[in-house]
């Protein structure tokens, strides 16, 4: 089967999540076929839930359609570097591959912060690929920080 990038479909969640007033963040799980089983933008505001970010909310949606915890051989797509929390839960659906856009130094919890897969304590680590579709999901959060401080 020929790769063919979902990133387009986690940066509509994320601009869909900026227009809710939610930091502008995006996750896509995609099953072994290559089909969208779950897609997720933050509701971290809108349900009063620090849990709530888009990574967590795609495989919670993902994992009741297939009933079952775990996602072995599902993808993910996501617009910013999960952060430990999501990184975590990832590991613990057994993700696959995980594909991200842009870096977050700050939050980060894949290739800088806490570096969850790299601990020996991870059960499972997908196979890493970052930097796609970095530059927009990247502007999209820029303008968001931007527009909040002015705000």
């Amino acid at each position: 089967m020929e790769f063919r990038s979902f990133m387009d479909v986690a940066l509509e969640e994320a601009r869909a999540a900026g227009a809710r007033g939610e930091v502008p963040v995006g996750a896509v799980v995609v099953s072994p076929a290559g089909v969208v089983v779950a897609r997720a933008g933050n509701r971290t505001r809108e349900l009063s839930d620090p849990t709530a970010h888009a990574e967590v909310l795609a495989i919670r949606a993902a994992c009741a359609a297939a009933g079952s915890e775990r996602l072995s051989g599902h993808d993910l797509y996501v617009t910013l570097e999960p952060c430990p929390m999501c990184a975590a839960a990832i590991s613990a659906a057994r993700i696959g591959r995980l594909y991200y856009g842009a870096a977050d130094p700050k939050s980060g919890g894949v290739a800088v912060g806490a570096r969850v897969f790299a601990h020996p304590q991870c059960h499972h680590v997908p196979e890493v690929y970052d930097g796609i579709g970095a530059a927009e999901a990247e502007g999209l959060l820029k303008a968001f920080f931007v527009e909040r401080r002015q705000g």
